[in-house]
């Protein structure tokens, strides 16, 4: 016969099993790469018990990760920091469709993908422009206050970027697409690749501070570099500052293009109603100041703000005019895109 304290020990055993086997854990791809996300999660296990186990790579290792593994991978949640990445895992179908009201409620249309039959398969969390920059010494702020005068001769010689094939520059070029029609935009990028300075190389913190040497005077960056360069207290980075311009392109017009950092349930996730619910705590006023702030960009979330001096700084107060196509639709231009880029020669 068992014993007393052998039978005590048996029943602790079993309740530590049993509490173990009912942990839940979900499975996070993740292409952001930002110290403050750890609150975001950390915060998120205090409220439901989910613990966040985390596996990080950029958009590109992530969905090439998703494909090899098919429908044996552990992943159930997907964040990818790019419209155009975020439409290549759709149409390769790597995100399952969901539906949720409190998202749908949450986060703009434009900032989503187009909902099928199933539901949406991706949300954007947050957003970043892509804005010129420029030397304030050697050019007029209205000579490069739209996308298109990058291309306009005036600027002829003065213009760097990285490369084309990059997907904060498919994005912006399938933006110009989506408003200019497929032959005016290739048109706008031959005159781009005549106005170069350069050979597009670097990223865009590169192509700031090309600016700022006098390599170049006109070039195009994300938000969030200038954001992290004005919020620096090195003496070099806040020199380069005063020498260059930021400008809001295209405020008379369709207004400034916009990118997302954005998520999605995996189409294999053996966990979805838990990867839906760290979805829909990503749109709560909470997490979207973590998410947007930690990375100096703004929510997507209805009627949340964030308070971040250098946004506010370089936007003049923080309010301009954004377009508002659907990212969904920038996103389905950039094979187009990326035969206009050969076609014209931009690398």
């Amino acid at each position: 016969m068992m014993s007393k304290a052998a039978g005590i020990a048996t029943l602790l055993v079993a309740a530590a099993t049993s509490a173990g086997a009912q942990e839940q854990v979900l499975n996070l791809y993740s292409a952001r790469h930002y110290s403050t996300d750890e609150a975001l999660y950390n915060n998120f296990t205090k409220a439901t018990g989910i613990r966040i186990n985390r596996v990080d790579a950029d958009d590109a290792g992530i969905l090439a990760r998703l494909k090899a593994e098919g429908a044996a991978s552990p992943a159930d949640v997907i964040l990818l920091v790019d419209a155009a990445r975020l439409h290549k895992g759709d149409v390769d179908g790597l995100f399952r469709p969901i539906r949720s009201k409190a998202l749908e409620d949450a986060i703009p249309a434009q900032y989503r993908a187009t909902a099928g039959a199933e539901g949406t398969t991706w949300f954007g969390f947050s957003t970043r422009a892509r804005v010129v920059v420029y030397d304030k010494a050697k050019v007029r702020r209205e000579d490069v206050d739209t996308y298109e005068e990058l291309a306009d001769p005036k600027n002829r010689g003065k213009v760097c970027l990285r490369s084309g094939s990059h997907p904060y520059n498919l994005s912006l070029f399938g933006a110009v697409t989506e408003h200019l029609g497929e032959q005016k935009a290739e048109a706008w990028l031959k005159g781009i690749v005549d106005n170069m300075a350069r050979a597009p190389k670097g990223g865009d913190t590169d192509q700031i501070k090309a600016v700022g040497s006098g390599e170049c005077q006109v070039a195009v960056s994300n938000t969030y570099y200038i954001a992290r360069l004005l919020r620096s207290g090195d003496a070099g980075d806040k020199a380069l500052m005063e020498k260059v311009g930021v400008v809001f392109p295209n405020q008379s017009s369709w207004g400034t293009h916009l990118n997302i950092a954005g998520g999605a349930v995996a189409r294999n996730s053996k966990n979805t109603a838990a990867a839906v619910r760290f979805l829909e705590y990503l749109a709560s006023p909470e997490a979207q100041n973590y998410f947007a702030n930690g990375n100096n960009e703004w929510p997507t979330a209805k009627g949340v703000k964030v308070n971040n001096p250098a946004l506010a700084a370089m936007s003049g107060g923080g309010d301009f005019k954004t377009e508002t196509i659907p990212l969904a639709a920038v996103g389905a231009h950039q094979v187009k895109v990326q035969q206009m880029l050969d076609r014209v020669g931009f690398k």
